[in-house]
């Protein structure tokens, strides 16, 4: 069994929380330096390290309860498998490890998995893709609903109400604020300022012309090396194929470059920001009533910024971000810009 210096799961845990893992903790009297983080409390970390260092079943040596659950929610999500079959399996190995320290659903499985954090909001959208049901139209959402027949019992009707569409936001400054907060990211995220460029390739977008230009005019947001510049990408797809012509779902993808390029460009570098529903129509124009949650919270990273601690020189700074590119096949530069890719004007020209 791994000891508690050498456990990636403790690691893990303590850049959650901003903790150094040099440092001696006293776990129980833990505060943390991360005060701006508000979902992340004491004893929500007192309850991981416990989870962390529990046998998952007397004499096992292998794996202990936190991180079974991990590597079993990851088999998940490579699979596709249903939280229905993830119950099952559960109950099935409750029953055959009578001694055992399984959660007995899924849903118990899920509790302990979002105390890490980066969880997402569902918001609700109207059917024609006009209005988000969120803010100040969050109690309008009762009119936005459809009837399951095969739904649970529910109401007067007997009938469980779902919503038409859900829109999938996954908020972007925690997500920023983890990349600082881990020692293996925290680094790379300077590499665009303290990496020069001797020979004068382009390799990386902070070599072009339009990187440049974007640091003369906004001197104030350049000068700190840890604020983000980001690129947006997306595109629509058909999960279902020629099964089910009427779907046509739309992630956006946000990109940190301030990581090199090796890095920046790995599937594990992106940031997903919100899945876009696509069922029975598509977003088409209407796409920036989607987007809404994402430019709200950019607009409040370039205006004012969020705390965040910074693992690799020890201290709380003020993080900024700013939008440099959309990145989208020519089709989609008309969903996402509203640039008129039909008629005579449809070349884009500077």
């Amino acid at each position: 069994m791994p000891s508690q210096n050498e456990n990636p799961v403790i690691d893990m845990i303590n850049d959650v929380f901003g903790m150094n893992k040099n440092d001696d903790v006293d776990y129980g009297a833990y505060e943390g330096p991360s005060e701006f983080v508000e979902t992340m409390t004491n004893e929500e970390y007192v309850e991981l390290l416990r989870d962390c260092n529990l046998e998952l079943y007397e004499g096992c040596q292998k794996y202990l309860k936190l991180s079974f659950i991990l590597r079993l929610y990851h088999i998940k999500c490579l699979c596709r498998m249903t939280s229905k079959a993830m119950t099952m399996i559960l109950k099935l190995l409750t029953d055959a490890f009578e001694y055992g320290k399984f959660p007995t659903s899924f849903y118990k499985a899920k509790k302990v998995i979002q105390k890490l954090g980066l969880n997402y909001t569902k918001i609700d959208v109207c059917l024609k893709n006009c209005m988000l049901y969120w803010e100040k139209m969050k109690n309008w959402r009762i009119a936005n609903i459809v009837i399951n027949p095969n739904g649970r019992k529910k109401g007067t009707n007997g009938k469980k109400k779902l919503p038409v569409k859900v829109l999938h936001y996954f908020p972007l400054k925690p997500r920023l604020q983890r990349l600082f907060m881990s020692p293996k990211t925290t680094k790379s995220m300077r590499w665009h300022i303290l990496n020069n460029n001797p020979d004068g390739l382009l390799r990386h977008p902070r070599d072009g012309k339009a990187w440049k230009s974007f640091d003369q005019l906004h001197l104030e947001f350049a000068i700190e090396p840890r604020n983000v510049c980001l690129g947006l990408a997306t595109d629509g797809f058909n999960p279902y194929r020629t099964m089910n012509n009427g779907h046509s779902i739309w992630p956006m993808i946000l990109i940190p470059y301030n990581r090199p390029p090796w890095e920046c460009m790995k599937q594990s570098s992106f940031i997903v920001s919100m899945i876009i529903p696509g069922r029975k129509k598509m977003p088409g124009n209407k796409i920036v009533v989607y987007l809404q949650p994402l430019v709200k919270e950019l607009n409040e990273l370039w205006t004012e910024g969020v705390e965040t601690y910074d693992s690799f020189s020890n201290e709380v700074f003020v993080i900024r971000a700013s939008l440099m590119w959309t990145i989208s096949d020519f089709p989609g530069l008309c969903t996402l810009s509203r640039w008129n890719t039909y008629t005579s004007y449809a070349c884009p020209h500077i």
